[in-house]
């Protein structure tokens, strides 16, 4: 089975209301052409990423790539973990998990995008959960790291409910334009003493060798 080569497929992280895994070649097709029917609304730029460039084909492929070329580049040292969002299988969009050096630094970032249809109904919340969980619980991450838009409100406000703090600005070009994100930053202490809903982990002991654990 694929797994036995690449235990990360065998990984799966389920929410109350979401399954977090990797997805199958259909389901990743569903997940690129979700991607090109649109992330957020023409008139806003939340993310570095220019989701609304391009014909929706171009869109799609872009998360074909950027799907593809994380599980080639993946190394103990320096990986990303992209897992689809699925509702009832549905798929509803991807959150990523990434690190470098984690067996010594122990931090990770996370990102994450959802169809514009599935925004607004708490499954990003629900979602970063569970990544969290993984990194947190199984993984022994003492922080994760976010880098979110000023006027992203919506994912400043994901961030702060889960207690993430203030951790400093990142400036980045995009064009011509010179963009500021907060970074923020949630400590190992502050997510132990939080209520959380119960997420369930599955196939991870396999995967530890592949996150250098």
């Amino acid at each position: 089975m694929l797994a036995d080569l690449w235990p990360q497929y065998g990984l799966t992280i389920s929410t109350p209301r979401l399954e977090l895994r990797l997805p199958r070649d259909e389901e990743l097709a569903a997940l690129a052409q979700l991607a090109g029917d649109g992330v957020h609304r023409a008139d806003e730029r939340p993310f570095l990423t220019p989701w609304t460039d391009g014909s929706p084909e171009d869109r799609a492929r872009f998360v074909l790539r950027a799907h593809w070329g994380q599980l080639a580049g993946w190394s103990a040292a320096q990986w990303r973990l992209a897992l689809g969002v699925f509702h009832h299988g549905c798929p509803l969009g991807v959150v990523t998990l990434r690190a470098n050096d984690f067996a010594v630094v122990r931090e990770v970032t996370t990102s994450a995008w959802l169809g514009i249809d599935h925004q607004g109904k708490g499954y990003g919340t629900e979602a970063r959960i569970g990544l969290l969980t993984l990194a947190f619980d199984h993984l022994g991450a003492r922080a994760a790291r976010t880098e979110v838009f000023q006027d992203n409100h919506a994912s400043q406000g994901v961030s702060r409910k889960l207690g993430y703090e203030h951790d400093g600005i990142s400036v980045d070009a995009r064009g011509d334009e010179a963009l500021v994100s907060d970074r923020l930053r949630l400590t190992r202490q502050t997510w132990t003493r939080q209520q959380r809903p119960v997420v369930r982990v599955d196939g991870v002991e396999a995967c530890r060798p592949m996150f250098g654990l």
